[in-house]
């Protein structure tokens, strides 16, 4: 039995109020980039997706999706990054806005918070467009995050009611909410602690970074399994580190896993317990500014072979957008740029160095830290 949440319409789909559950992806490539990107919408389109995102990120690629939409009817989604102000350029031609809390506050620092998402109502009012508040946990509000000190879920769940909370005394209802967290368990507790304080709000489900298939597979399989088997959930995306001509088998791993859970197929163990090395690596989107990227994650996850019985987190990130929050709790993380890749120690940065020798320093510290352990291999 699905929880009895409220409908929005997002183009040619409604989700929530038992609507069926929608899929989304997000295309990969570069969005100024109008041949290529249309040609991943088609991807998505002929995978059966309901809702294509696509990263908007500077006033080129804002220009871009009037281009784009004129060659596809698919609902559209734009994910506004740090520049809120880009909505305006954007919403004549899509169905949906999607904005992160933690970055209304990248841009005109003096500008109250309830300004921006009061000018994101009213743009996406004027033409019909619905707004995914979509939370993350390395980009959580500086502010919650002081308060609510260790619990970043305490601190996530705070941000969507506030965002909740904001867009309804401005009278806009056709909202959703996402929580997303790269550990699949705090995934399935935060949204049912939020679903619990705002039950009539429809929900994106989705593991942040989830990674390479299969472990990305089943970390994102575990969430939705213990989610959509207890009513949560309208819309859902699967977030897998995949070369730009197989970004469609996210749709098709999505569709999977609802037939899956619908049919009382389940495939997963209730709990998620990170046993061994881990290693969290982001979907790739257009924000990636060089495409070494995915190769990267998957040979870092071939390198590190040797060390699969030790207890470590390694984070692989595509941009800086996501990057230098989502590696803070790693123990070890890289976040790539156009020439370097950052390497970092938990939150403390170690240095920039080149692809072509970042494995190299990585398995240097990746043994140091093995060694400062001096814990057996589990």
């Amino acid at each position: 039995m699905r929880n009895p949440t409220r409908s929005v319409r997002i183009g040619s789909v409604t989700i929530g109020d038992g609507h069926p559950i929608a899929i989304q992806s997000m295309t990969a490539t570069k969005t100024a980039d109008v041949a290529a990107t249309v040609g991943q919408v088609h991807q998505f389109e002929s995978a059966r997706a309901d809702v294509v995102r696509i990263a908007v990120d500077s006033k080129p690629e804002a220009n871009a999706i009037a281009d784009i939409r004129r060659e596809t009817s698919v609902n559209l989604c734009i994910d506004l990054q740090e520049n809120y102000r880009l909505a305006a350029i954007v919403a004549p031609h899509v169905d949906k806005l999607r904005y992160n809390p933690g970055h209304l506050y990248h841009h005109e620092r003096e500008k109250p918070v309830l300004d921006k998402v009061a000018f994101l109502a009213d743009v996406a009012g004027t033409h019909g467009c619905a707004i995914r508040v979509g939370v993350n946990c390395g980009s959580v509000d500086p502010k919650l995050d002081e308060q609510f000190g260790d619990d970043d879920l305490g601190a996530m769940v705070a941000s969507a009611v506030e965002h909740c909370d904001m867009l309804e005394g401005l009278g806009f209802s056709q909202y959703v909410v996402s929580l997303k967290d790269s550990d699949p368990n705090k995934v399935i507790e935060g949204y049912v602690r939020f679903a619990a304080l705002r039950p009539g709000v429809p929900l994106h489900l989705g593991v942040t970074e989830a990674g390479m298939p299969p472990d990305g597979v089943y970390k994102t399989r575990i969430a939705f399994e213990q989610l959509l088997s207890r009513g949560i959930g309208d819309t859902i995306r699967v977030s897998l580190t995949l070369p730009n001509d197989l970004k469609q088998e996210e749709i098709v791993v999505g569709r999977q896993i609802l037939d899956d859970i619908a049919k009382g197929r389940f495939r997963s163990v209730p709990v998620f317990e990170h046993k061994g090395l881990n290693i969290i690596s982001c979907p790739s989107c257009s924000r990636v500014e060089n495409d070494a990227f995915v190769e990267l994650a998957q040979n870092v996850k071939e390198m590190t072979k040797y060390a699969a019985g030790h207890q470590v987190t390694i984070a692989v990130m595509g941009c800086r957008v996501n990057g230098p929050g989502e590696t803070d709790d790693a123990d070890i993380g890289l976040w790539c740029g156009p020439n370097f890749v950052n390497l970092k120690r938990g939150p403390e940065a170690i240095g920039a160095y080149g692809y072509d020798v970042i494995l190299d320093r990585l398995k240097d510290e990746l043994d140091r830290l093995i060694a400062s352990r001096g814990v057996a291999a589990v």
